[in-house]
């Protein structure tokens, strides 16, 4: 298979330029300011912007157990319409994920459907029950495993944690902590978060594991952070876009961590403008409305997170389109271990075309999601995705 591109403004994490890119056998062969080849597939870009694909670092798909949200492949089909060929999906299914038996379950599905790329997370708890690492001593061998979280409860015995850091470390695999301290969920949740975050840290120092951070939401757990990562300490700090674009006092949408105050949203802009943010996860969570009316927190958010981000970060706060790049696609794709995420001759010819000056007004009913969750309902914003590439194949286009 083949694909030239043609007339693209081309960014990434440390490029900015017009030109074209042929992709040859999924992977990118040549990259210059004009290619010419004779009888193969061209896609015009109009010199609208390309950039690599998004990785998401944090999704849900509900698959297995509970699709009646979202499936594996409606959760594809959303992350390709948000310009995504890569996810990382967290562990809380029906059953969850502790077994070879349902990643297999995952995978098959995945290869089957030949979407985008999932990497699917192995729960750090056996069954989440917050004390059992039998299971991960057991699938130590199976070397498709990047990242293990017990996303949706964390992991609240502090020994518990420390001895999955510890396994984490010797299979090189990313330990992705939920941060909310069960004994103070029902008192104060930027409580609950700030003292699970500030444990973390602490372990990380002392295990020398890979931890990601995720949905990070608080000041203060940014600073614990920061001053984690100021001490040597191995860690990657997430945050979402919902956290990013919305304030408590406009929309107090439930999600878990909460929506914050504004102080906070400053905290997270600033800490990008510090370098010292890794990734945008989206915490993509379908429910029904339903399941929303009783309670349920969470937003879809795979379809929105390029507006979203583009219009807060980059139009009102000036921060590049290549830090937003690196944020939303080579990071990602670094703490994966994907040969994504940015764009230069070998990797794989996964990319998005945007248009950064399009206007656009979110619409929940336009979703390929099955979930129409979202606070951004009604909201106009900046940047739409045009087209995504995933391996020099057009798998969507608007």
């Amino acid at each position: 298979m083949e694909l030239l591109i043609k007339n693209a403004r081309i960014i990434d994490v440390a490029q900015d330029f017009v030109g074209d890119i042929y992709i040859k056998n999924g992977l990118i062969e040549e990259i210059a300011k004009e290619i010419h080849k004779d009888n193969i597939k061209t896609f015009n870009c109009n010199g609208k912007t390309l950039m690599p694909a998004f990785i998401d670092t944090h999704a849900h798909f509900r698959d297995p157990g509970l699709t009646w949200k979202e499936d594996m492949e409606t959760g594809s089909r959303a992350a390709l319409k948000g310009g995504y060929t890569g996810v990382c999906l967290m562990a809380n299914t029906n059953p969850i994920c502790s077994s070879k038996e349902t990643l297999e379950y995952v995978r098959n599905k995945s290869k089957e459907l030949n979407l985008i790329d999932i990497h699917q997370c192995l729960s750090v708890t056996k069954n989440f029950d917050g004390i059992t690492l039998s299971h991960l001593e057991e699938l130590a061998e199976d070397k498709e495993i990047k990242a293990i979280s017990d996303d949706g409860v964390g992991v609240n015995n502090s020994n518990t944690m420390l001895e999955a850091m510890k396994i984490a470390k010797k299979n090189n695999w990313v330990i992705m902590s939920h941060a909310e301290s069960s004994e103070f969920s029902k008192v104060d949740m930027r409580i609950a978060e700030n003292m699970m975050t500030l444990r973390d840290v602490e372990l990380a120092k002392l295990s020398k594991a890979k931890l990601h951070m995720c949905h990070v939401s608080t000041k203060e757990s940014i600073k614990y952070i920061i001053d984690g990562k100021m001490s040597g300490a191995n860690i990657t700090l997430e945050v979402t876009p919902h956290h990013i674009g919305l304030t408590r006092d406009i929309n107090d949408y439930r999600v878990n961590p909460p929506i914050r105050e504004k102080e906070d949203v400053n905290a997270i802009i600033e800490a990008i403008k510090l370098g010292m943010v890794d990734t945008i996860g989206t915490d993509h969570a379908p429910h029904t409305s339903e399941e929303k009316k009783k309670g349920s927190p969470g937003m879809v958010g795979l379809e929105t997170a390029f507006s979203i981000c583009y219009t807060k970060l980059v139009k009102e706060n000036s921060i590049s389109l290549n830090k937003l790049s690196e944020l939303m696609s080579y990071n990602p794709a670094k703490l994966l271990d994907m040969n994504k995420g940015k764009i230069s001759v070998g990797t794989e010819g996964d990319l998005v075309l945007v248009d950064t000056d399009k206007k656009i007004k979110v619409n929940c009913e336009e979703f390929a999601s099955k979930g129409r969750n979202t606070p951004f309902e009604g909201m106009e914003l900046y940047g739409e995705v045009i087209a995504t590439i995933k391996g020099g194949e057009i798998k969507y286009t608007h």
